[in-house]
């Protein structure tokens, strides 16, 4: 259960006819697929909500901790990648320190964040197509059913995509990426003519109760344990905001997937996943700076508040269309690069046995089609017939679970293998992984009691496979067997 697989092991599989995916990747490509995947709807209408119901203007500081945070992971991530330039992300770098077993629940769990999240994305995406379509939904009833049309059209849209080929997918989001950039640099420009710095003060506003705190299983694991209340705004607020803002930045480990299909890993990789953190970064700290500077910070209490609201405020009807636009954009890069991550870590798991091996083969365009196809189906089935309500806080456990795993290993790699040639190496080590362990643990007690035990139930399911099935059926396993007879 605890043998490793060694990282030159993992990287001479890569090699494999029947199983070998084409490198097309840069550094270029890589850091589009990060601000693909990290930029969504989020920036229209998390900043907004966050601003009115939990930190004020003090919102663009949240998302300064928040990218803190992530940068803290990703450089470990980026160690990792640059070291063990192979498909399979967390899942792979543990197969290399914790061993199989590890391995397995970490595959196992990215394969909840990544297809869950890929199929409420597609749903999110629906939803704005109606809006710039000017129809009232992308559903139909059959039965006492409903379909999401919108969101199975997408799927197999990007679907197909991905069997065709990596470059043309990252054509694509490239394509994308410029629509949701430019519509990004219209609210900014254009929000800063109503701009008054008036507004930013108080810039951390005074703490007060909040008014839908959650109880019971809803509450936070934090607040479950300790029974500390909910408050808004005020510091509490300000690291309460951090936390949620936090989740606006998950989907830059979807890089590190990519690491086997990259011409130059060893530098293209690290250069992608902390260029495209600081973009993202930059753009929502001015964003956020801009949309508190609009409107008061109070203007933007409720749920449905979103950056629409503040140019509404001022009149500008017309943005709320060209804001939809820019959301349909980034949601659609969005759900292509989760989709992408999900089949290569699938692969990874089905190279080494812990899946069915024939998963593992590859067309003549060196794409995973089979398992592009059926996790296609998959996310058709759960983004056409399923309603996901808090299903969503599955996706940020178990990212956050990932992150956690990575950044301890980063030490194991280093003890065990300091012999390895690294392209991009952690600095101050041991210090920013123990940091990196330390926020996202207090990011995953942030998280509903109800999230945690469904993530139980899940690892659960994931420990019968695996002693069912994957123990048994493991490359590395027989081969040992072997070398004993």
């Amino acid at each position: 259960m605890f043998r490793t697989k060694s990282v030159e092991q993992s990287i001479l599989d890569t090699d494999e006819p029947d199983s070998r995916l084409r490198k097309d990747l840069t550094a270029w490509d890589l850091t589009i697929f990060g601000v693909a995947v990290v930029v969504g709807a989020g920036i229209f209408t998390l900043t907004a909500r966050t601003a009115g119901n939990v930190a004020g203007p003090s919102v663009s500081l949240a998302f300064v901790f928040a990218a803190i945070a992530c940068g803290l992971t990703a450089v470990c991530y980026a160690e990792f990648a640059s070291t063990v330039p192979v498909a399979g992300s967390a899942y792979t770098y543990s197969y290399a320190t914790f061993g199989e077993l590890v391995a397995w629940i970490i595959g196992w769990d990215l394969i909840l964040e990544f297809a869950l999240a890929a199929s409420v994305v597609a749903k999110g995406w629906s939803q704005y197509l109606g809006t710039v379509f000017g129809f009232e939904s992308a559903t139909v009833k059959l039965g006492s059913i409903t379909f999401d049309w919108g969101a199975v059209t997408l799927l197999i849209v990007l679907g197909v995509l991905l069997a065709v080929g990596t470059k043309v997918s990252s054509r694509v989001s490239a394509i994308a990426v410029a629509i949701k950039l430019g519509v990004i640099a219209l609210v900014l420009v254009l929000g800063i003519t109503y701009f008054k710095a008036s507004n930013l003060s108080p810039y951390i506003p005074p703490s007060q109760p909040a008014d839908d705190g959650a109880s019971g299983l809803h509450q936070s694991l934090f607040s479950f344990v300790t029974g500390a209340g909910d408050s808004s705004f005020g510091w509490y607020g300000l690291l309460a905001a951090a936390s949620l803002v936090f989740f606006a930045f998950i989907g830059f480990d979807v890089v590190a997937t990519a690491a086997e299909e990259t011409k130059n890993p060893q530098k293209a990789v690290p250069r992608g996943i902390l260029g495209s953190l600081l973009i993202v970064t930059v753009l929502y700290v001015a964003v956020t700076l801009v949309l508190t500077g609009m409107v008061p910070y109070t203007e933007l209490a409720g749920e449905n508040a979103t950056l629409a609201t503040a140019f509404a405020i001022h009149g500008v009807d017309w943005a709320k269309t060209v804001i939809s636009i820019g959301a349909l954009a980034g949601l659609t890069t969005v759900v292509m690069v989760l989709f992408l991550g999900q089949t290569r870590v699938l692969f990874a798991m089905a190279r080494d046995g812990l899946l069915p091996r024939w998963l593992a083969h590859t067309g003549k365009r060196g794409t995973p089609v089979r398992l592009t196809v059926i996790v296609g189906i998959v996310c058709c089935v759960l983004a056409g017939f399923v309603e996901f309500g808090t299903l969503e806080e599955m996706v940020n456990i178990g990212t956050l679970f990932a992150f956690v795993l990575v950044s301890v290993g980063v030490l194991i790699l280093r003890r065990t293998r300091p012999d390895l040639p690294r392209g991009f190496r952690v600095p101050l080590v041991p210090l920013i992984p123990i940091l990196a362990v330390a926020a996202c643990l207090w990011l995953m007690v942030n998280l509903s009691v109800e999230t945690w035990l469904r993530f139980l139930v899940w690892m659960v399911l994931g420990f019968v496979i695996y002693f069912a099935y994957s123990r048994h059926h493991s490359l590395l396993g027989k081969k040992e067997a072997l070398a004993k007879d």
